[in-house]
């Protein structure tokens, strides 16, 4: 028996348990998968010495508070500065946590069909690991990107700063903070609505629910919606081809 799990906190709202659980029943393949709530980082230790994993999903908020944990990273999680999957090298007869991410993976495979040429520029909105991601792959694709906080900071847009000449440059918007995420599906992203149009594309993190708010105004201005669901169903079969290398 393989033992897999996702570390997070909190995890009610995780696909990963039963896109796992799936997999294993349907390619009857000798391993468990659960999630691991972790209400501090400090708890990890204690965790992976408990039980002999073979590999980690990471989530919020521990993507990048994890990687002091980690005794490697591949070259793109370093780039990132974000890891959302461990592996547990024991190829040598002694443990090594290597991280990666695949996150970068998932995003940039779903969003590529939906690029159109004006699509330059992009605001990624939210600032932790998962943004990370999101700004690695948009850059490497030659979008210029641009980070909303709600607190004033250098190189950063403010929430309160976005108008209609920002939103006319910028057609990408990447929710990539868990705002929207059920319980809470009736809130989203304070961005001025009214200035999409149907030249913009709206990207959200999010997929539960399926429809986000974020999704449903930005529709309802014309735009081209898509939810979290492919990225995140792309990001488990990697972490997944990870493992097995």
């Amino acid at each position: 028996m393989k033992y897999f799990g996702l570390i997070g906190f909190p995890l009610g709202h995780s696909f990963s348990k039963r896109f796992f659980t799936a997999k294993f029943e349907n390619e009857h393949i000798n391993a468990q998968y659960d999630l691991y709530e972790l209400e501090s980082i400090d708890k990890f230790k204690d965790l992976i010495n408990g039980i002999r994993f073979s590999g980690l999903n990471v989530t919020i908020p521990y993507k990048q508070k994890v990687i002091a944990f980690l005794d490697e990273l591949d070259d793109t999680a370093a780039k990132i500065g974000a890891v959302n999957v461990i592996k547990f090298d024991r190829s040598e007869d002694k443990l090594k946590l290597i991280g990666f991410n695949s996150d970068a993976i998932g995003f940039e495979n779903s969003l590529l069909p939906l690029l159109k040429p004006h699509h330059r520029k992009a605001l990624i909105l939210g600032t932790g690991g998962a943004s990370k991601a999101v700004d690695y792959v948009l850059n490497k694709n030659g979008i210029e990107t641009m980070h909303v906080s709600r607190t004033a900071q250098e190189g950063r847009f403010t929430y309160t700063a976005l108008n209609e000449q920002l939103l006319n440059e910028y057609t990408v918007i990447v929710n990539a903070s868990p705002v929207g995420t059920y319980p809470h599906s009736d809130e989203c992203p304070a961005i001025p609505y009214e200035y999409l149009s149907s030249k913009h594309l709206l990207y959200d993190v999010v997929y539960n629910p399926a429809e986000t708010l974020f999704m449903k105004k930005g529709r309802g201005r014309g735009a081209t919606v898509q939810n979290g669901e492919a990225m995140l169903q792309g990001q488990a079969v990697a972490a997944w081809e990870i493992w097995n290398r």
